[in-house]
């Protein structure tokens, strides 16, 4: 509740501050006198390609907003770590030996890239974490609120089983240990989950590898009895998908409901079809427009928009009340496609009811 509280207080002060002009700032050029121009560089790092959201919505979305905040005469420059922590770290030095003047950085791994990021903070880049909670001296942090996701998932599951007893048995298929979400997101599901439901296996699959959630369903699966597993909370589509393939492939016909994250199209398709029970759709537009309007406005010295940006605080292991903002989600069910990423722009119903789920769409009002 509390976090729901912040969440709701936030967007409000964000629709206040907007009606009032003061978060598009940078859109008008009588502001006050900004300390660099629109001739801008922003760095922006992504972890990994297996979720395809990085390079289909995350990225292409904040080029367009820098772009538009400057009048297009700011610059993106793009890397992609693919899921290796050495690579994203000489990514980063590059930029900094390329003197961007900020950097959006998803991690690899969260404490990993400590030290690089010090050196970004003593060439003078400033550092914004993006969706994952960097360790060292970053200058803000723009995500959703994980736990809540954890929570929603755990929560929906629960609801997808019917009346379940603390008897019923589920497969638990959290996220890699070295990225901080997947934490904080198992943390908020095992909220909603403990006491309710019994949870006979469960693992964290490094760098979220779905050929490694196969497996471990598969393993699961041997343990329990492919009759007697009553749910999977999968902390995200990409393994979400693999836990089904697993699922099918030991006979299971009637499928148990399944969770996911991040609202990807084939997961759409398979909660249409009824193979997966739920995702948790998280608004990327607003997370990574907040993103870019924190990094802009960083580096132009705009401290009230900065600040009015980063009203949230959050905690690393290495530093104390980061500025931050964080962004609510929605339990995504066969009930709310149309109302959620449909209406978001986010997928065409045309994306969605191809081929085998042309029925499916229709059964469920998607047309």
């Amino acid at each position: 509740m509390r976090r729901i509280a912040i969440a709701v207080v936030a967007a409000t002060m964000t629709l206040s501050l907007a009606g009032c002009g003061v978060l598009n700032a940078t859109e008008d050029g009588a502001d006050a006198s900004p300390t660099k121009g629109n001739g801008i560089t922003v760095g922006v790092l992504m972890p990994e390609t297996t979720n395809t959201r990085y390079e289909r919505f995350d990225y292409p979305i904040i080029q367009a907003k820098v772009k538009s905040l400057t009048r297009d005469e700011g610059k993106t420059v793009y890397a992609n770590g693919e899921a290796d922590p050495d690579k994203q770290a000489q990514q980063m030095e590059k930029m900094i030996d390329d003197k961007v003047d900020v950097i959006l950085l998803d991690a690899v791994d969260a404490e990993a890239i400590a030290d690089t990021v010090k050196k970004a903070k003593d060439a003078g880049i400033p550092v914004i974490a993006y969706d994952r909670l960097a360790q060292g001296p970053i200058d803000a942090y723009v995500s959703f609120d994980n736990e809540l996701v954890g929570e929603v998932q755990g929560r929906t599951l629960v609801e997808g089983m019917g009346s379940p007893d603390a008897t019923d048995k589920i497969v638990m298929i959290n996220g890699s240990p070295t990225d901080p979400n997947a934490g904080q997101f198992k943390q908020g599901a095992l909220s909603e989950l403990n006491g309710r439901v019994t949870i006979a296996a469960t693992y964290d699959t490094d760098k979220w590898k779905p050929e490694l959630a196969k497996k471990e369903m598969a393993e699961a699966i041997a343990k329990i009895g492919k009759g007697s597993i009553a749910g999977v909370y999968s902390a995200n589509d990409a393994m979400a998908g693999a836990a089904i393939e697993a699922l099918k492939e030991a006979g299971v016909s009637e499928l148990p409901p399944v969770t996911g994250q991040d609202a990807e199209l084939e997961a759409v398709q398979r909660i249409i079809s009824g193979e997966q029970y739920m995702s948790v759709y998280k608004p990327y537009p607003q997370e990574a427009e907040a993103a870019a309007e924190m990094a802009v406005a960083k580096v132009q010295g705009r401290d009230i928009q900065f600040d009015a940006l980063t009203r949230d605080k959050v905690d690393s292991p290495t530093d104390k009340n980061i500025p931050a903002q964080l962004v609510t989600v929605v339990a995504l069910t066969k009930s709310n496609i149309k109302d959620t990423v449909v209406a978001d722009g986010i997928f065409k119903v045309s994306d969605i009811c191809t081929g085998k789920y042309k029925t499916a769409c229709q059964t469920v009002g998607l047309k």
